[in-house]
Parts: structure tokens; sequence; C-alpha cells
């Protein structure tokens, strides 16, 4: 690990893996931030991508480190990134992300209070019109702003505060961050979600099956980091992971109960769908804080929201597998 951890004001850390033209425009806006008398370092990891990402970070300028491990995650990568950064503060990025100019300095404002320890803003998907699927997703990123339990994979921290917890945990192939914030909070850390754009992200996510791998593998980090929080007593994910288990389940067997109800009695099976629909209406209803007027795309979120629960049952489920066997789940990729 690299001792010098002052040299530098920040350590922008951007990780990817066969992100093509998407790496290119995360480094160059990087290099077009308003960075002022903020000095930085630029640091690419790459997890053994095998298109032109690395040649193409050497060009822009950036130091590349490279992850050789047969089981590549997001967590090795940005603990080897960090490790070898010299700033004060690490700025994670990921390569399909594309960085706010203004946003640096807005977090690092945020950060002169000492108790905190990171500060994130707004991801916006930078394409929500390329799919159902992603217009949608795109509202998964709206959060309320203050103080969180947990960031995600876009984020200023201090440095410090990644060498008292030993950075991210490199046995998660997903969830790595929230379990982080864990440990982070229980070392008396605190986190901030500031009202700012931070970054554009394209999820890319364009076919039913991208969409279901990824809440699948949503499913698998979501049982993991909550059973580790249970054990250690954390509230995190606990009412979440138990929710979406139980909605799973339901939902995978509403379609059967239906098709018994309509053979059955019509008027029931009537009852039965006015009552779904309902149902949606009040998720609908819920969530159009997200996106204020624009009732058809709170109902398409609304399906989306309870959807999504059947494939992170699955994903559960595999975890438990996983655990009883003892065996290592592989890195679940929705964009090959």
């Amino acid at each position: 690990m690299n001792s010098n951890s002052h040299g530098l004001d920040v350590s922008v850390v951007v990780i990817g893996r066969n992100e093509g033209d998407r790496l290119e425009r995360c480094l160059q806006s990087v290099q077009r931030a308003h960075w002022k008398a903020t000095s930085h370092e630029l640091i690419y990891v790459d997890s053994r991508s095998t298109d032109q990402s690395v040649t193409r970070a050497q060009t822009l300028g950036a130091k590349v480190l490279i992850l050789d491990d047969a089981s590549p995650c997001a967590a090795k990568a940005r603990n080897l990134g960090w490790k070898e950064a010299l700033g004060q503060y690490v700025l994670f990025l990921d390569g399909d992300t594309e960085l706010d100019p203004d946003f640096v300095q807005r977090a690092l404002a945020t950060l002169s209070e000492p108790k905190l320890c990171a500060a994130w803003g707004h991801r916006r998907e930078s394409r929500p019109e390329q799919s159902l699927y992603t217009k949608v997703l795109d509202l998964d990123w709206i959060y309320p702003v203050g103080r969180t339990l947990y960031f995600g994979g876009d984020v200023l921290v201090r440095r410090a505060a990644l060498v008292d917890v030993g950075g991210f945990d490199p046995s998660l192939k997903a969830g790595e961050e929230p379990e982080m914030c864990a440990r982070l909070r229980a070392a008396g850390w605190e986190i901030e979600h500031i009202d700012a754009p931070m970054t554009q992200h394209d999820l890319a996510v364009n076919s039913m099956r991208a969409y279901w791998l990824r809440a699948y593998r949503s499913g698998i980090a979501y049982a993991e980091v909550a059973e580790r929080m249970r054990i250690r007593g954390d509230v995190l994910w606990q009412h979440e992971a138990r929710r979406d288990f139980r909605h799973g389940i339901v939902f995978v067997v509403a379609p059967f109960v239906f098709l018994a109800s309509l053979w059955l009695s019509t008027p029931l099976a009537l009852v039965l769908a006015a009552l779904a629909l309902l149902f949606l209406a009040r998720t609908a209803q819920r969530c159009a804080w997200k996106a204020a007027g624009q009732w058809t795309l709170c109902a398409q979120y609304a399906v989306h929201a309870h959807f999504q629960k059947i494939p992170a049952l699955f994903g559960q489920l595999k975890w438990r597998q996983a655990a009883r066997q003892r065996s290592e789940i592989a890195l679940v990729d929705y964009k090959k």
C-alpha cells in the first residue's frame, strides 16, 4: 500500500471491464471536470478486458492497473485502485459513467465536516430513452438527500476512512458498497447524499435477459449482505431482503392463482384482477415523487418495482443454496 496518502487532494479511481466507448467518455469527463486548484490523479483499474480498454486509458493519460484475478469483481478492483492512490480523498467511478464537472468541488465542500467520510450525489441515466427498461430503471437512482446508510459505486470518500475499515470486502461479488458503509458507520463515520448532479450512467439494459440478470444479481447481493448485517446487528437491508423474498414468492404464485380462479369463477378472477390493478396504482402513487406528472412512467415503474422481485427471489435462493454448500457464486455480468 502506498504510504503517501497526502501527496494529492483527490485520486480518481475508475474501474471497468470491456466498457469500450463508455470508458473513453468516462475518462474524458474526469479531464473536463472543474478541478480549479484541486490537485488530482487518474487511475484506471482494468478487470482483464478483451477490448482496447487498457490502450484507451493509457492514451488518455490514466495510470493503468490490471486486476489479474481469475474471479474479478468490483470490490477487488476498487481495493487495488485506492491502495495505490496518493490522494487524501478517493473518487470512485464506474467505467460506464460520466462525471458532472462540478461534483468534486461540491463534495469536497461537504466533506469539510469532519465526521463525514463520504459524499455522493445524483446518478441518472445518460440515455433513458434507449429502451423501456432503461427508462424505468433510471428512476431507481433517485434517492432522498441528507444523511444515508450507504452509497453506491460513484462516491467521494476520505482515504483515511477506507484505511480505517480496510476497504471493500473482496469476497462480495455485489453489494460491496453498502457492506463497507455498515463498517464505516460502526466506526463512527457518517455519509451524506448531496443535492447535486454527480454522474450520468449508461446502464445499457436493452433486453429482458439483461434486465432479469441485473435483478437476479441484486437478489444475490441483498441476501448475502442482509445476512451479514443480521449477524452484526445492523438494520441495513434487513426489511428489504425479507420483503423481497416474500413478495417474490407471491408474484411467482400469483399467475397460477389467477388461472385457477378464472377456471373456477370468472367473477372471482375479475375481483383478483381489480385488486392487482389497485395494488399497482397504489405503488405508482407512492413513487410519483420520482417522476412528478409522468403518470405513464410511474405506472411502468410500479410494474417494474414488483416484477423485479421475481428474478431477485431466484437470486436469493441461489445465494442460500451456495451458502449451504459453502460454494462461491460466479460474477453475474448482465452486460455480456
